[in-house]
């Protein structure tokens, strides 16, 4: 039971990091059987540009999509920004920035896909293999045909020997560019995560207990959120078959959701730890708390908009 209770906490302290880790594990672990399984060069002057691109960028844009539509800062942003425009979105500038960090988010599957791809090198062997530009790059000081059987080489079917010896460098160029990329997107993740701790608002201690919070609000959320969900469900049920009236039961307006579902920003003077907690502090004072003066979107605590219900750990 001890060592359940370790793991658990475990998960809880970096349920992030584990989360992000098992999308990488996922996504190379998926790309070897889609290489090994699914993907078959068809060795074609025609085809195997487009074959070899397909298989390596279209899964990509799929996981990207993808991270989009699982990211609860995703639907915060189209529910508060929405075609009816329910709640304050701000300035433009607050929308796109917010697009970026979601996109920064939603990239790390894809590249992770097209980094495993590119060391494996099938992909690119059959893409760059039915280009006519790289073709004639290739084939410098080499047979006459081997522009014509440069196509056939991913499947080791081209007749002269040099030209059969270029899949070697086909894949070596597929490898450079896979390590490229990598080193590329950790020096570029390196670099943002410095600068946007940089330029926190808060101190690190504080960032911590901030995260801690927001989990101990989400779990009493969801906690009260079910409670008082079965309380109303059983007195409707009741009024039902008993055909009496139900008891008053306090449940949030549309417009009280609506304001705490909305997207997080930071003001200095009044450093709420969420949007319930801005909206308890401010709706005595106003009613609402849409975006005042000195509002912003912090790139750091981007995680206050990522916590939600569902996706809370251990719930």
């Amino acid at each position: 039971m001890e060592k359940f209770r370790a793991v658990l906490d475990l998960h809880l302290k970096h349920h992030s990091a584990l989360g992000y880790g098992l999308v990488t594990l996922l996504t190379a672990g998926g790309e070897r059987i889609f290489s090994a399984v699914v993907f078959q060069c068809p060795c074609s002057a025609a085809w195997n540009l487009p074959y070899g691109l397909v298989f390596l960028l279209v899964p990509a844009l799929a996981l990207f999509l993808l991270g989009y539509v699982l990211s609860a800062r995703t639907w915060r942003l189209i529910t508060g920004c929405g075609c009816r425009a329910r709640a304050s979105c701000g300035s433009g500038l607050r929308g796109s920035l917010v697009c970026a960090q979601l996109s920064a988010a939603a990239a790390l599957a894809p590249l992770t896909w097209v980094a495993v791809a590119l060391l494996g090198g099938a992909f690119y062997e059959c893409a760059a293999s039915g280009s006519a530009v790289l073709a004639q790059r290739l084939c410098l000081d080499r047979d006459h045909n081997c522009a014509a059987e440069l196509p056939l080489v991913p499947c080791h079917e081209a007749k002269a020997s040099d030209v059969q010896d270029l899949l070697k460098d086909l894949k070596a160029q597929s490898q450079v560019l896979g390590w490229i990329l990598i080193a590329a997107v950790i020096i570029i993740l390196l670099i943002f995560t410095c600068v946007s701790r940089c330029l926190s608002p808060v101190s690190f201690l504080q960032l911590k207990f901030w995260k801690i919070y927001l989990e101990q609000e989400q779990q009493i959320l969801k906690s009260k959120a079910t409670e008082h969900a079965t309380e109303l469900a059983k007195e409707n049920v009741k009024c039902f078959f008993e055909g009496s009236h139900p008891k008053e039961c306090n449940t949030p307006s549309v417009k009280e959701w609506q304001q705490i579902s909305s997207l997080y920003t930071f003001n200095q003077k009044d450093p709420y730890y969420s949007m319930l907690h801005k909206y308890v502090n401010r709706k005595e004072e106003t009613h609402s708390i849409r975006s005042t003066e000195g509002d912003t979107v912090i790139p750091v605590l981007g995680f206050v908009d990522s916590s939600s219900i569902n996706s809370t750990p251990g719930l």
